[in-house]
């Protein structure tokens, strides 16, 4: 009963090497394109071009709740609401976008999850503020948007070392890489 989507590069009025569906507010992209194109995201998410909120992306763990259209992005790696109306959003390449929604109690997040992010805990702040608004953990629903694969996202063992001692168990995320010194993470 949510609406949501992940939108692709297709679409957009940007030119150049920004040919695309630009909704980057802090790219160096053609300020009128990135605001049509997040009008033409908007739209498709049946919201006012003004309603589609996005943080200005630190690779953080830090959530922020919006109830209304901002006047300047807080910085931040995830956006709660439980105001109607308004859309969450998250920007990514690499990293991982997540959408999480508890229908029910009317609250929604966007977070964008990065290695920084997903270690430090940017999915558990954006839940824990979620349950904060009302939302119940159990009833709360994700989808992972496209993000970097395993098998091209190469690290070193130092990687390893600092995901395995800041979260033990995390190992399982690792594959063995090309050399002996690398590994293949799934973010």
């Amino acid at each position: 009963g949510v609406r949501h989507a992940f939108f692709g590069r297709r679409g957009g009025t940007s030119a150049g090497v920004y040919a695309s569906l630009n909704v980057g507010l802090g790219s160096k992209d053609d300020p009128s394109a990135v605001q049509a194109n997040r009008a033409r995201a908007a739209a498709a998410l049946g919201v006012e071009a003004d309603a589609l909120l996005t943080a200005y992306q630190i690779h953080s763990a830090r959530a922020v709740e919006a109830d209304g259209p901002w006047s300047m992005r807080p910085e931040a790696d995830a956006v709660v609401t439980t105001t109607a109306n308004l859309a969450c959003g998250a920007l990514s390449a690499d990293c991982a976008p997540i959408l999480l929604a508890d229908g029910q109690a009317g609250v929604v997040a966007a977070a964008h999850a990065g290695w920084r992010g997903a270690l430090d805990g940017v999915v558990e702040a954006a839940v824990q503020l979620m349950q904060d608004k009302g939302a119940e953990r159990s009833h709360i629903v994700a989808a992972v948007g496209p993000c970097i694969a395993q098998a091209s996202y190469e690290v070193g063992m130092e990687f390893v070392e600092r995901f395995t001692g800041q979260a033990p168990g995390s190992e399982i995320f690792f594959a063995p890489g090309r050399a002996a010194d690398k590994r293949q993470v799934d973010l």
